[in-house]
Order: C-alpha cells, then sequence, then structure tokens
C-alpha cells in the first residue's frame, strides 16, 4: 500500500469520531482538578475551609487560560474548578471537541503545576448553549455552587475543629437548612454574610477597554489610547445582578441578542 492511500485510510480511521461544535453556538468550558481532594487534603497543609495560595494560584491559571489561544470573553473560578465563555465567533481549531478538550486541560495542568511546583491535573468538559440566556443561566448555576459549596464547607470545618468525626458531620450538613446552617455559623462567631466575597462567590474575570496615556516620539506630545487589559473582580454581585453583569459582558463582545 502506497503512502498515500494509507494516510487517507489511518486519517479517516483518526477523524470517525471528531465532533464540532456547531456555528453559532455559545461554547462554556469547564474545567475540574483531578485528583484535587487527595491533593488538598492530604499533601499540602492549606488552611481550612479556604486557603488564599491556592485561591492565587487558582487566579493565576484562569489568568493563562483568558489570553492563552482562544477567544474567551469571560472566566470564572470558584473551589477547584474553572469556567471559560468562548467568544461566539471563535472558530479556533474549527471549533473541534477534541482540540479544544485537550488543549484546555493541557494549558489549565500546566499552568497550575508551574504555579503551584508539583503536578497537577485539570480535566475538561464542553457545555454547549444555544442562546445567551442559557450562557447567564449557567453562569448563576455555577456561582449557586459556590454559595452552597462554602456555606457547607465552613459548616464542616467548624464542627470538625470541635472533635466531631467526618461522617457525623455530613450527616449533621446534610440534615438541616441553609437557615439552619447560618445560625449554626452565627451562634459560633461567624458572620456569614461578612465572609469574603471570593469564598462565597467565586471570582470572576474579563477584559476591559483602559484609557492609557501616551507619548509620541514623533510630534513631542502628550496621546491617548485604548488598551484592552485583563480584570478581576473579586467582589461579583449576585442574583439578578449578577445576570446582569453577565448580560453585559455578552453585550460588549456583540452578541447579546443572539
Amino acid at each position: 500500500m502506497d503512502f498515500d492511500t494509507l494516510d487517507k485510510q489511518m486519517r479517516s480511521f483518526e477523524q470517525s469520531l471528531d465532533r464540532t461544535i456547531l456555528p453559532g453556538t455559545y461554547i462554556v468550558a469547564r474545567l475540574d482538578g483531578h485528583g484535587f481532594t487527595r491533593l488538598t487534603k492530604k499533601e499540602w497543609d492549606l488552611e481550612k475551609p479556604f486557603d488564599t495560595r491556592f485561591r492565587d494560584i487558582m487566579i493565576e491559571t484562569l489568568r493563562h487560560l483568558m489570553d492563552c489561544v482562544f477567544r474567551i470573553i469571560y472566566g470564572y473560578t470558584q473551589s477547584d474548578e474553572i469556567s471559560l465563555l468562548f467568544h461566539l465567533d471563535d472558530e479556533t481549531f474549527g471549533r473541534k471537541e477534541r482540540k479544544l478538550l485537550s488543549i484546555l486541560a493541557s494549558e489549565a495542568s500546566v499552568a497550575f503545576s508551574m504555579k503551584a511546583g508539583r503536578p497537577a491535573i485539570f480535566d475538561c468538559r464542553l457545555i454547549p448553549l444555544p442562546n445567551a440566556d442559557y450562557v447567564v443561566d449557567y453562569f448563576r448555576w455555577r456561582q449557586e455552587d459556590s454559595h452552597r459549596n462554602s456555606l457547607n464547607g465552613h459548616c464542616y470545618w467548624l464542627l470538625r475543629q470541635q472533635g466531631i468525626s467526618a461522617s457525623e458531620v455530613q450527616k449533621r450538613i446534610a440534615g438541616i437548612s441553609n437557615g439552619e446552617k447560618n445560625e449554626l455559623l452565627f451562634s459560633n462567631g461567624i458572620n456569614y454574610n461578612d465572609l469574603p466575597s471570593w469564598q462565597k462567590r467565586g471570582v470572576g474575570m474579563y477584559f476591559k477597554d483602559v484609557e492609557k496615556a501616551g507619548f509620541n516620539p514623533v510630534t513631542h506630545q502628550t496621546t491617548k489610547c485604548i488598551r484592552r487589559e485583563l480584570y478581576l473582580e473579586t467582589e461579583l454581585p449576585i442574583g439578578n445582578e449578577y445576570s446582569n453583569f453577565i448580560s453585559n459582558i455578552l453585550k460588549t463582545s456583540g452578541h447579546a441578542s443572539k
């Protein structure tokens, strides 16, 4: 068999499972730390329930992903996960699922490992969303998950520090409402409302046009220019205000009506 024939045959097998995300469909990628429970509980001496060092590494990993290969217009991180919203017109790698998944997981794993000084692995999934309303709903969902994890985490570690076993703590938390969880914290000197926003809501990152002063060496005049810079938002709004926040990012990208 000559090379061209063999090449054509092998490529047909190689590409037999290729899938692409349809044009006109929003893409959200969510990356999750693989085996991070072991990493954070057994190998690192992290502050419980939240550690600023770990938060900062996740933020720097997000920063890397925002500006590596793809046209990402919004990034969000909470706990050990990162969500990325692609520009609607992003056609990188022909929107092939396998390319997006493999490259994003690799980029995140390397960026985190370099910052952390030890190997770490991320997995990745793609969520195709048919319109902007579902994009808003997606990020509302992840923020609600952040709130739930935060409240449960603070309750869990409060009770664990009181000497209660892990299994018993899990049973107690599962059997009470959010209001009762807030009361549990408050009765032990913790006002959940006063905790840092990033612990409860996660953090976001997006591009902003910023006016900068410059100097024209030819005319020797001071000039002004607009530069696109990454902006970290650690005080994200909640509820309908967060919906408006995401809608505004979509509007700024020129695709809010789709």
